[in-house]
């Protein structure tokens, strides 16, 4: 189902896991927000009073491990990708993200449990039109041997990431995602993450990953795969690697209307293409979706990726 107005949930859900990197436990609830407030996180457990960042890249502090948003005062929430991604992809327009820890809980490694907390709290269409941000023309970024594009689209949002890597378990793979909540609940949601027993092995020696384990990352050694249960999909890695560039693209504010291409990337890159087309505001334009017409009586549920045409609304402004 899609809608040409905002959504937002019906009531809240809590999940609870550990922080992949503190290893501490934590809790996390997401819930209602208001028309065109975006996704808010609330970091609370703090000493003094609870602190709000909004999830945009301007929030963005760090893309090395995880992507971590914060303010002036530092960093307060690592690990934003995965429920954003489930948020995004579900089609979900408005929520505020209650975190009462300094990690997003890593849950099984994938966006499955916060999928499942959205199917707990539903979904509730608002009143104002759903705003997409159209790409206009191609925006580029090259960092090392790694490249990102975003580039205008017909219809809709469409990833396209490549992997590459040495390990003969992963190699080279590819896949094309079509987002919409069906295809991101059948196709990538339940993809992990993954890693190197010697990568991992290097971060707990520098105090990251103490919360990593077989229940929540793919981890090989140098021939093999070390979980017993084997692969979800055969193309696991590159699935996961579109999960996270669906939830680092969900920084820009609003849904994208384009196509992005990844070529050996991550979050840097991720964050790195989404920057340089915000930045340049001859490359996008603020759109709105018109409401569809239906039946009188018929629930305000549509199909289709807009909900019908879509027309400009104003310029680049995503405040």
């Amino acid at each position: 189902m899609k809608f040409s107005r905002q959504t937002t949930l019906r009531s809240q859900a809590t999940v609870t896991g550990v922080g992949v990197h503190s290893g501490l436990p934590v809790n996390l609830t997401i819930g209602p927000a208001d028309v065109n407030a975006g996704f808010i996180f609330v970091r609370s457990g703090l000493e003094g009073c609870d602190r709000e960042v909004r999830a945009s890249a301007k929030s963005v502090i760090a893309t090395e491990l995880a992507t971590v948003l914060g303010d002036t005062d530092g960093p307060l929430v690592s690990t934003a990708e995965h429920v954003l991604a489930a948020l995004r992809g579900m089609g979900i327009d408005n929520a505020i993200i209650e975190v009462d820890g300094p990690e997003v809980p890593i849950m099984d490694g994938s966006a499955a449990a916060f999928v499942a907390a959205i199917d707990q709290a539903g979904i509730r269409e608002q009143s104002a039109p759903r705003r997409f941000i159209q790409v206009l023309k191609p925006v580029q970024v090259a960092i090392g041997d790694s490249f990102g594009e975003l580039r205008p689209h017909a219809s809709g949002f469409r990833a396209e990431v490549e992997i590459d890597f040495a390990h003969p378990l992963i190699g080279r793979q590819n896949y094309i995602l079509n987002l919409s909540p069906e295809n991101f609940r059948r196709e990538v949601c339940r993809a992990r993450t993954f890693g190197s027993m010697s990568d991992v092995a290097r971060l707990w020696s520098l105090g990251y990953a103490l919360g990593a384990s077989f229940d929540n990352s793919i981890v090989f050694d140098d021939t093999r795969m070390l979980n017993t249960e084997g692969l979800r999909y055969v193309d696991e890695c590159a699935r996961h690697k579109v999960l996270d560039a669906v939830g680092d693209l969900a920084l820009a504010g609003l849904p994208l209307l384009g196509a992005y291409r990844s070529v050996r990337g991550g979050h840097k890159l991720n964050h790195a293409v989404l920057t340089a087309l915000l930045a340049d505001h001859s490359a996008w334009r603020v759109i709105e979706a018109e409401p569809a017409r239906r039946p009188r009586g018929h629930a305000e549920v549509v199909s289709g990726m807009l909900g019908g045409m879509v027309a400009p609304a104003y310029g680049p402004d995503v405040s």
